[in-house]
């Protein structure tokens, strides 16, 4: 044993201090490996949701109503199937009204504690007993198990099994029992949770969606940065394009109470602005999106908003190109090409008229400097984003369990794409003077994120700001994925043609086995069994558009969470779940609203589609958990023989 052995399994005595105890760990590993392999949920572009998601996680992806099936088959009508389910996935609003309508309360409570017992105890029964009680809540931990683990049926066991519940009941705690139970299936229905990216922007509650997240348990989630979260990040920490878009933004889709209510963002100074310099401005080509419930007065607001934020946009980000360009992002300085006394711009070589000519606060001779009453928003503006402490720590859980990319269990999980050429090759990004691509782009990248957020240089920290904008909206992004960003062109230029955003080559090609394969080797994958999950680009279902592309190589996960693109999919959304037995892509339809699926027991329908099944049911032996465990009993099995030998002294 070298010296270096020696000190390792010194440490890992501290653990295991005696044979005994290591050989108990040895077993337990051993027997874990042999258990099915955990659910994994994946879900992408989730744009603010939050009722639609929430209801999705809360049944498991339809997999909660599954177990009621194979639990009561026939024994339970429709009807009844629908209101346990209905309780499992709100347990708190379901009861407030159950328990306010039924007269036997006592007999309701020895009705559906036992219904609940036998779900949870299907949903439990891939697992072992400690990973179930690690997830027991601590004041029904012991009724909950004893309930899991006995026959209740038992001819010895009958007559207290039955104690158990009369209890419960007699002592008032059937309705919190009753919670905890429904609790316990949800987080039991699903493992682990990856959110391929895009949690904000569009709709109104993406940090409600946060909250939840961050009540989930680090363990069990990891989510992989969009391009809308991006922006979000950058704009925590100052970065004035940033910030710029997603004030923009919240204006465009009328949230901005995600930035006064959920964050209190104070954007009274630039609406006071907007009303100034707009007050005579019709704002033509800045109506908003998604048709939101506004009075006529916030309507008015909101589009003079926009429209200001949207000016200031185009000026700092003038200013951002020259700062960086390196950034190659000269095309898109636009201000200096109007005339501004004809109305036109020109862009490639063509004339176009604009569809909205009042510009107040542009001077012609210099279109990329802020007026002092700008200057002054964005100082604002600025304060007020990197002072907030709820927005700071939304942005810092987005650090601690997210990254640009994640590999798991053969597959790849990226937002977007990995940028390649026309001919499938990897493409060439300049990163701050270093030519970069594939795998070693995205891991430059996401350390440059990690520099703007954590670095002692404040010139380091600008460029790692300076670059969440550039995955916002860069060509080479592997987040962004498209030729251009055409703001300026979807506002202000009528014609089709110049608005259009060519996406990258990745998109093209998704059906070229050697294109992938070039992908996966890169990232120190097998290509015949590997896969990329994937979201950024709504899946056109309504046009026949399919999201399994070559062969379930590539399974592209963004249907439609967001309401403004479920004209353009056809669908609310798709997830992915990835259990045991392969891979099944689910498909929902919209959720009529979280009143609904309470009061009137309504679910969201879903279709669910095999996608990928196996021969042999995957064992955790069969995962990258098993080789970290395989790992972990090789070690133990080596200090064991040292214990044996005397080269380590064991403890008691």
């Amino acid at each position: 044993m070298d010296v270096t052995e020696q000190r390792y399994l010194k440490l890992l005595s501290r653990s295991f201090p005696s044979a005994a105890k290591a050989s108990a760990e040895i077993i337990n590993l051993s027997a874990i490996l042999n258990l099915p392999k955990e659910t994994e949920f994946f879900a992408s572009d989730i744009h603010g949701e939050y009722e639609a998601f929430s209801h999705i996680l809360r049944n498991g992806s339809g997999s909660i109503r599954m177990k009621i099936d194979d639990v009561f088959g026939d024994t339970l009508d429709e009807a009844e199937k629908r209101s346990l389910a209905s309780l499992i996935y709100y347990p708190h609003e379901r009861m407030d009204l159950v328990l306010s309508q039924v007269s036997d309360i006592q007999g309701w409570y020895s009705v559906v504690l036992p219904r609940l017992v036998e779900v949870c105890r299907r949903a439990a029964s891939k697992y072992t007993r400690s990973r179930v009680r690690k997830a027991l809540p601590p004041e029904f931990a012991y009724i909950i198990e004893e309930l899991l683990t006995e026959d209740r049926y038992g001819v010895d066991k009958q007559a207290y099994y039955e104690a158990i519940i009369s209890a419960v009941i007699r002592t008032n705690s059937g309705r919190a029992l009753i919670e905890a139970l429904c609790n316990l299936i949800q987080k039991l229905a699903i493992d682990h949770l990856h959110i391929v990216g895009d949690i904000y922007d569009r709709g109104p509650a993406p940090h409600v969606i946060m909250d939840a997240l961050m009540g989930y348990g680090y363990h069990a989630l990891d989510i992989q940065w969009g391009n809308h979260d991006i922006v979000w990040m950058g704009a925590s920490l100052g970065q004035r394009g940033c910030i710029a878009h997603v004030v923009r933004n919240c204006a465009r889709y009328g949230n901005l109470s995600i930035l006064e209510d959920a964050y209190g963002i104070n954007i009274l100074p630039l609406a006071q602005f907007a009303q100034r310099a707009y007050a005579d401005d019709q704002c033509v080509a800045f109506g908003l999106k998604g048709n939101p419930d506004l009075s006529p007065q916030d309507l008015e607001l909101n589009i003079k908003i926009q429209k200001a934020m949207a000016i200031i946009q185009f000026k700092v980000e003038g200013q951002l190109i020259d700062e960086n360009p390196s950034f190659g992002l000269q095309d898109r300085k636009l201000l200096h090409l109007i005339d501004y006394e004809r109305g036109t711009v020109l862009l490639d070589g063509v004339e176009h008229e604009l569809t909205d000519k009042v510009f107040p606060t542009i001077d012609p001779e210099n279109p990329y400097q802020l007026t002092p009453e700008e200057e002054d928003v964005m100082q604002r503006l600025e304060q007020a984003f990197t002072s907030c402490e709820k927005l700071q720590r939304h942005m810092r859980f987005f650090l601690e369990v997210g990254s640009l990319y994640k590999v798991q269990n053969n597959t790849l999980m990226l937002h977007a794409c990995v940028p390649l050429n026309a001919d499938g090759t990897l493409k060439e990004v300049n990163v701050f003077g270093e030519i970069l691509k594939g795998r070693e782009l995205y891991d430059t990248m996401e350390n440059w994120v990690r520099i703007g957020f954590y670095s002692d240089d404040a010139r380091l920290r600008k460029c790692g700001r300076d670059l969440m904008w550039y995955l916002w909206l860069g060509e080479g992004s592997p987040l962004f994925a498209k030729s251009k960003m055409a703001t300026f062109e979807l506002y202000l230029i009528a014609d089709k043609a110049a608005r259009k955003e060519v996406k990258n080559p990745f998109y093209t090609l998704l059906e070229d086995e050697s294109a992938l394969a070039g992908i996966f080797e890169d990232f120190g994958l097998d290509p015949d069994q590997s896969r990329i999950v994937c979201g950024h680009v709504p899946v056109k279902v309504k046009d026949g558009e399919d999201p399994v592309k070559c062969g379930g190589r590539v399974l592209t996960i963004d249907g439609g969470f967001s309401k403004a693109y479920q004209p353009t999919t056809g669908i609310a959304g798709y997830t992915l779940i990835s259990n045991s037995y392969g891979f099944v892509l689910a498909a929902h339809e919209p959720l009529e609203s979280r009143q609904a699926a309470v009061e009137k027991m309504l679910d969201i329908h879903s279709s669910r589609r095999v996608v990928e099944s196996v021969r042999a049911r995957t064992l955790v032996a069969d995962t990258d958990t098993g080789t970290v465990l395989k790992q972990q009993i090789a070690d133990l099995e080596r200090l064991l023989e040292a214990y044996r030998r005397g080269e380590i002294a064991e403890r008691e």
